[in-house]
């Protein structure tokens, strides 16, 4: 057992009210306890749990919460001390079944509370995670129709072309207009 003494708690973060089941949300923070940030934050990224985006957000807010704070914590020196999840409120809805019954349903939700501390003896990380930047462009805002579908210029091309290109041959309008 790790005194409070010999490594202080440096940050605490806590998501509330998450729409996870607990039951799901264990399953993931299972797989992060005692890591380092470095690694427990690999181990979200790449994790295909529904859960393991949250996590990893409230992951990323305790570290922050550490490097910003009244005692200012480097980011490589520090380690998962506590995770753990709680259940929250349920909302309880009714799924309509035959002859006029109905049956619960229980969505359930998470408080998941975090815990760091910085460990001196703290191994160096084996890697870096390297988080892209995203780059403003100069130029032409783009449409919400060409941004979502990867569209440029469509209003000029769907003009040159007497079909419109495959966008206008599948969502073509009843009329038969093309």
């Amino acid at each position: 057992m790790i005194t409070p003494l010999t490594n202080p708690i440096v940050a605490r973060a806590s998501a509330r009210y998450l729409r996870v089941a607990p039951r799901k949300a264990r399953a993931v923070v299972h797989l992060v306890r005692g890591l380092s940030v470095n690694e427990a934050e690999a181990l979200l990224v790449t994790d295909p749990h529904r859960a393991a985006g949250p996590i990893l957000k409230l992951l990323r807010s305790a570290v922050a919460n550490a490097v910003s704070g009244s005692h200012p914590a480097k980011p490589e020196l520090l380690q998962i001390a506590e995770i753990y999840v709680d259940q929250g409120p349920m909302l309880k809805r009714s799924l309509p079944r035959a002859r006029g019954s109905a049956s619960p349903i229980q969505k359930k939700m998470s408080h998941v509370t975090l815990t760091l501390m910085e460990r001196p003896d703290q191994k160096p990380a084996r890697f870096t995670m390297i988080v892209a930047k995203k780059e403003k462009t100069a130029g032409k805002k783009k449409t919400k129709r060409e941004s979502a579908h990867g569209l440029e210029g469509a209003k000029s091309e769907a003009g040159k072309s007497k079909t419109g290109g495959s966008w206008r041959k599948f969502f073509q309008r009843k009329t038969g207009e093309r």
